[in-house]
Parts: structure tokens; sequence; C-alpha cells
């Protein structure tokens, strides 16, 4: 016997989806239309909804990713910003990493490890 493909995958779609109460201007429609769906369907009609919660899924998911690209732009930089202003506060003008480059016992100890590895 061939077992039939379900037609809920077991993957994100199946998880509960944000709080619809704060903003979500790019999903507005599609929360509607689940609110709505949800107003309307029997609620003993189990996957009455499940074609709305797919569309908001996936909305949800694209809003995710344009709002992770806005945050993530010039990442590199805030960085290094932040470890400047960190150093500064520190009173250091060294990064640890800097620091890590001069100190002759550390390199001594990975150039030791690098050797047990490579044989």
């Amino acid at each position: 016997l061939k077992a039939i493909p379900s037609p809920v995958s077991h993957n994100a779609q199946n998880k509960m989806h944000p709080p619809l109460d704060r903003p979500h201007p790019d999903c507005q429609v599609q929360i509607n239309d689940l609110r709505h769906c949800h107003a309307t369907t029997s609620k003993l009609k189990f996957w009455g909804c499940n074609d709305v919660k797919f569309a908001l899924d996936k909305c949800f998911k694209e809003e995710k990713l344009r709002l992770q690209e806005v945050m993530n732009r010039n990442v590199e930089a805030r960085r290094r910003m932040e470890e400047d202003v960190y150093q500064k506060a520190m009173g250091k003008e060294v990064s640890f990493e800097e620091y890590l480059k001069q100190d002759k016992d550390y390199n001594k100890a990975m150039d030791e490890r690098r050797e047990r590895v490579n044989t």
C-alpha cells in the first residue's frame, strides 16, 4: 500500500502565527481575511481556514525577511562602531582580537594546536 501524502505539511505552517494585535502593515489584508474566516466558519470545521492561514503565514515570512534585511544593513559598520565605543568606554585602545594577535603565549599555543591538528 502506498501512503497518501498529508495535505498539511509538517513544517513552519503548523506553528502558531505571531500576535495579530501588533501592526503588520504588509499583511493586514491576510489578517482581516483570517479574522473574517474565523468569525464566519463553523468551529466544528477543523480545517475551515487553513488556506487563509497558509496565506497569512507566507505573508509573515516575507515580512520577516524584509525586516531582517532592513535591520542587517550596514551590520559590519555598526559592529565596528560598537566595538570602538566599547573600547573607549573601557579605556582601551586595542580590541580583544588585536590584543590576542600581539600575545606571544596565545600565538605559541595556537601554533602548537595547529601542528597537532595537521599531524
